[in-house]
């Protein structure tokens, strides 16, 4: 789960809105379906099916895929990278003996998608007059990636490249960029709402504007109010990287090479031109701010390997019992991939994100495989890989899906980061249950297991747009993402959620603890049998309340909403 900073879709907007740099002029900046469904009176106390159905969730099997899934041999189930396919073949053996029936290509399990991954080789480089700097502790390369490209120019600070009437400021003022390596800051600067800057769009307008005057290469330096530290950028951005295989390969070859350096190595940017970097970003927020050249020349070098490959999505289906309904489909998932195996052989072993996830829905598919009351509805078990990168499994399955994606009724999505093995779940969170009656379905499982349905916690993390649910709402499919933790002030488990981001997540260290409390992790898999089945009975399919953004037709390709 990407439940703050996504290197690659945090970058993916201004891609696309860079390829259109030709078509553009230089901006100068100004400030200036249907209806919804009524949900049926859903009971707040289970009934004895449910009773007896939640009572059939083992523990054991949850524990037993954790492990597995989690343990060294699976080297970190990394997309296009032989863990992954150990990893997917073991959930497509689970599926079997559970009885759930092949639905991906060919009459597999397996849905095969086609995946580019993408190495910087030791030949990338930056120098500084003469000192080389070095990969990771001093730059990295930013995306958008414009592939091999060596380039060289003087060094010259433009602050944040803002051009402005309001407030009246010219950071390009009385200097030709072309053919320079331009030091810039990401904004917006200090006398700058952040709110407009963002409706204004003006980080890609400035961008845009820079390339498109032929910068030879951007370098981003931190001003400090940056969400996140340079050596954390740094770690996601010196990995491998995955990308999605659909049809040609954009071009992007027209574009300068973007780094973004430490702190420590933009002193060496700006140590002979006079002003200290410290100097620079106190200039940098005046409004009377005049660029300046840094008086030494820089060489970038990039050098990049693409491999292509291939991963797969697990699919596999419990046909309803209804004549008419089992045409719809409730599809439940969870990615099963983490980082696999990086620098040095380090294995991402991804126990809570997202190995527990899986085994909560193989559990859940275990015990409706065996409820001697069939559900209406057919449900799916779609595990999928490609999620760390950007939702690439979820993505390439609503694309190209294995059920009509018409008739999926809905989507219930098992991501997380450990909080449900804190302690007994007595706490959920539903992201997406303020736009579809799924939201008041949830509510009421919720009371009937004597359970608290509790907002977002953390709303400055939009987690709502960060995990494979997303995808499916995006093709106008009712979804939510369940989220567990124990009972108390919700204030105690987002501090230790907080504190498990800076040491374990998306880390080698994201591993079984002994303190897990198991039970934790059932009650999700009891709430998603529960919710699911409710689902799956109903006459109508879950719908969009009509104040929902997202309110449309399933299956249409209507661009969804922007995210915040």
């Amino acid at each position: 789960m990407k439940i703050e900073w996504r290197p690659n879709a945090c970058w993916r907007q201004l891609s696309i809105a860079l390829l259109s740099i030709a078509l553009l002029t230089p901006p100068v900046l100004g400030w200036q379906q249907q209806s919804a469904a009524v949900a049926p009176a859903s009971a707040t106390t289970l009934s004895t099916a449910e009773r007896e159905l939640g009572a059939s969730v083992k523990v054991e099997t949850i524990k037993e895929v954790v492990a597995a899934l989690s343990a060294d041999e699976m080297q970190g189930r990394g997309t296009m990278q032989p863990g992954g396919d150990k990893a997917a073949n073991y959930i497509a053996d689970r599926f079997s003996k559970i009885g759930l029936k092949p639905l991906g290509d060919k009459n597999s399990y397996l849905q095969s998608i086609n995946f580019r991954e993408m190495v910087f080789t030791p030949e990338t480089s930056f120098k500084v007059g003469d000192e080389a700097l070095k990969m990771g502790s001093d730059f990295f390369v930013a995306p958008p990636w414009s592939g091999d490209k060596t380039v060289s120019g003087d060094m010259v600070f433009v602050a944040y490249g803002l051009v402005s009437s309001v407030p009246k400021r010219n950071d390009l003022a009385g200097i030709d960029v072309r053919g320079k390596i331009v030091v810039m800051l990401m904004g917006p600067p200090k006398s700058v709402d952040k709110a407009s800057w963002a409706k204004a769009e003006a980080q890609i307008n400035i961008l845009r504007g820079l390339v498109r005057q032929g910068a030879a290469g951007l370098i981003f330096v931190s001003n400090g109010a940056e969400e996140h530290p340079y050596a954390e950028m740094a770690d996601y951005m010196t990995r491998r990287q995955v990308e999605l295989v659909e049809g040609e390969e954009i071009d992007l070859s027209f574009l300068p090479p973007f780094l973004n350096v430490s702190n420590g190595a933009a002193e060496k940017l700006f140590a002979a031109s006079g002003t200290s970097f410290a100097q620079a970003l106190t200039q940098a927020e005046n409004n009377s701010f005049t660029p300046f050249s840094l008086k030494k020349s820089a060489k970038i070098t990039v050098k990049v390997k693409k491999t292509k490959g291939t991963g797969s999505n697990v699919v596999g289906l419990l046909e309803g019992s209804d004549p008419k309904l089992k045409a719809e489909a409730v599809v439940f998932t969870a990615h099963y991939d983490a980082y696999g195996v990086g620098a040095n052989d380090r294995i991402y072993h991804g126990a809570a994100d997202n190995a527990l996830g899986v085994g909560e829905i193989i559990a859940i598919a275990e015990a409706l495989a065996k409820s001697p009351v069939p559900p209406r509805r057919s449900l799916i078990f779609l595990a999928l890989t490609g999620e760390e990168y950007g939702g690439y499994g979820a993505q390439h399955w609503v694309s190209n899906p294995t059920w009509k994606i018409r008739q999926v009724a809905a989507n219930l999505n098992f991501d997380g980061m450990g909080t449900e093995v804190y302690g007994p779940v007595k706490t959920l969170v539903g992201y997406g249950a303020e736009h579809s009656n799924l939201g008041s379905m949830l509510s009421d499982v919720a009371t009937a297991q004597g359970l608290k349905v509790v907002p977002d916690p953390m709303p400055d993390e939009k987690t709502f747009y960060r995990s494979d649910h997303y995808l499916f709402v995006k093709k106008g499919v009712p979804a939510l993402m369940l989220l567990g933790a124990p009972e108390g002030e919700t204030s105690a488990w987002v501090e230790r959620v907080k504190k498990w981001e800076k040491t374990d997540y998306h880390q080698p260290t994201d591993i079984i603890r002994p303190d897990w409390n198991w039970e934790g992790p059932r009650m999700m898999a009891v709430t998603g049998v529960v919710l699911g089945l409710r689902v799956a009975n109903i006459e109508q399919m879950p719908a969009w309340l009509s104040t929902s953004p997202f309110n449309r037709e399933r299956g249409t390709n209507e661009p969804a909403p922007p995210e915040p």
